[in-house]
């Protein structure tokens, strides 16, 4: 059974989609930590009324981030993790921390990467005129969004669009999509080419269509 450690910020909203798809496709793994940056994340108390082990590494403690890295580290090492998932996990870690979990570090990011790294993706896809915007799951690297892409969904981009309406219609497509990506890795169905893209071993399609 494959061991997954889900690092959070906020709500957890993708982390709670894996959780629940875990159970319900009867996935060869368990989620036995969701582990947070902030004390007051919504997301681990929902994880802890599941019976999965929650912990906090706060940011604020640490002066250095490298200190910080290494203090999360510590906490999901305890875990013996096969994979850690970033589910809107907000801290930029360091090379140090994206190495030591090389190959089996992913992240969900909301564009469709190499678009719009960082922040504020929504209405930078709006503001370049996007017809189509969507998210990404990759493998991380110490590149910030820029590691080998496993799967992305598109959604189209309505005239009506905000950032917020766009967000919401693209965070539907984010919990169809990561636990797709999750599932191909717990099931060793990815293959990693030798020009740096990611395969997925019954040639499923990578991606998604949302709405």
């Amino acid at each position: 059974m494959k061991r997954i450690v889900i690092l959070i910020s906020g709500r957890g909203s993708n982390m709670q989609s894996i959780v629940e798809a875990c159970a319900a496709e009867g996935w060869a793994a368990d989620v036995v930590a969701v582990l947070s940056n902030k004390p007051d994340a919504a997301g681990l108390a929902w994880a802890a009324e599941r019976g999965i082990a929650t912990g906090v590494v706060d940011h604020r403690a640490h002066a250095e981030r490298a200190d910080f890295d290494a203090a999360l580290a510590a906490a999901v090492d305890a875990h013996a993790p096969d994979l850690v998932l970033l589910a809107g996990f907000m801290r930029v870690l360091t090379d140090g921390f994206v190495q030591r979990y090389a190959g089996r570090l992913i992240n969900i990011h909301p564009s469709l990467l190499p678009a719009f790294p960082g922040l504020h993706t929504h209405r930078r896809a709006l503001e370049a005129g996007c017809h189509l915007a969507g998210a990404s799951v990759h493998f991380v690297t110490p590149t910030l969004d820029h590691g080998p892409l496993i799967a992305q969904a598109a959604v189209p981009v309505m005239p009506e669009d905000t950032p917020e309406r766009l967000a919401a219609r693209v965070l539907v497509a984010e919990h169809r999509l990561y636990p797709m990506a999750v599932r191909w890795a717990v099931d060793d169905a990815l293959t990693l080419t030798d020009d740096g893209h990611v395969t997925q071993r019954e040639n499923a399609p990578q991606w998604l269509w949302g709405g």
